[in-house]
């Protein structure tokens, strides 16, 4: 009985053991294997619709889906990648000439303030024209030269994103084809009653699709809104300044309103009245309400989770796992919450 018991221990031990060394080995790709799993829960409808229509053909389904997927998706968003790249390289060569100076609008912002608000900020050492003209532009430079930057690693990076992609696509490939299979073998092999599988399986594929329809939807909205916007009041970089908007929009409660509102104000302030009065109004009732409105209804609704919930699971989880802790975050924050009230429902059946 000790020796089998003995057997059981060493066993559990190699299956850690291969587990870490395995997760380790597939570290360097986890933002592949991630996007992969994620896109193959949010096709998982079309490829099932897919499988109807040829038979079940799950070879034919997956291709199907693998395309429509390429077509509505993956070439529109390089499309715009390679457009914002080129945007921020042109942004970023006008701040270095200097066509683009970000401490002259500081400046103007200074002078046009009243007085009694001056001789605070005077109070503080924040009314020294040359020095905080100087240090909005060398941030202005540095915010810039960081984006440039990165559009350049990603230029000299090539074969590594392209094995990235590569690695996604492929990977999305067989678990759209084999993923239901693949799922029942993962619900097996947990030691768990099937009642608890089933909820939290379900709750995690119901968390990613409304965390990231929800939020891809609702940054998309406003960065497009935003950005039109600003080209309609002729601001440079209007591209640039949406694709800014939709990533802070991911940012629940705080959002696309860290870009709009600054201009707004600067508007406001240097008497360009009717420019920051159109925007502001704009800001607050049509960028606005597409957060207030369609958020709770795509993210909140469906995850069932309290919005303070969502947003520090979605604050948390960028700040961990960059980008793709807007996924992650809530992902884990709604296991947590599934997980603690299955533990609650067994101890009152227990007791």
């Amino acid at each position: 009985m000790n020796y089998r018991r003995l057997q059981h221990h060493v066993f559990l031990a190699l299956l850690i053991v291969v587990s870490i060394a395995f997760a380790w080995i597939l570290l360097p790709l986890y933002g592949a294997i991630f996007w992969g799993v994620v896109l193959a829960i949010l096709f998982a409808p079309l490829q099932r619709r897919l499988l109807t229509f040829t038979r079940q053909r799950r070879n034919l389904a997956a291709v199907g889906t693998m395309l429509l997927f390429l077509i509505s998706v993956f070439f529109p968003l390089s499309m715009i990648v390679a457009s914002l790249i080129q945007e921020g390289a042109l942004q970023y060569e006008k701040i270095r000439s200097g066509q683009l100076d970000f401490g002259a609008y500081f400046q103007q912002i200074i002078l046009s303030l009243p007085s009694w608000i001056t001789d605070i900020l005077a109070r503080f050492g924040l009314t020294d024209m040359t020095s905080m003209k100087n240090a909005v532009s060398a941030a202005a430079a540095q915010g810039s030269q960081f984006i440039a930057t990165k559009a350049l690693n990603i230029g000299q990076s090539t074969a590594g994103f392209v094995i990235s992609i590569g690695v996604m696509l492929y990977l999305l490939f067989f678990m759209l084809r084999d993923g239901g299979v693949l799922a029942e073998k993962i619900k097996q092999a947990i030691p768990l009653h099937s009642e608890q599988k089933r909820q939290l399986f379900s709750k995690f594929a119901t968390v990613i699709r409304a965390t990231v329809k929800g939020n891809i939807v609702v940054a998309a909205t406003q960065g497009t809104l935003g950005g039109i916007m600003f080209w309609f009041l002729d601001i440079q970089g209007a591209l640039l300044w949406g694709v800014f908007m939709a990533f802070m929009s991911l940012v629940p409660a705080v959002g696309a309103g860290l870009i709009w509102v600054p201009v707004a104000f600067y508007f406001l302030i240097t008497g360009a009245t009717w420019q920051g009065v159109t925007l502001t109004l704009y800001g607050i009732f049509v960028i606005g309400l597409i957060d207030n409105i369609l958020r709770p209804i795509l993210v909140g609704k469906d995850t069932q989770m309290p919005d303070y919930v969502v947003l520090v699971s979605t604050l948390g989880g960028i700040s961990v796992f960059g980008l793709n802790g807007f996924v992650i975050g809530p992902v884990i924050a709604a296991l947590f919450i599934a997980s603690w009230d299955l533990f609650a429902a067994e101890k009152l059946r227990i007791d």
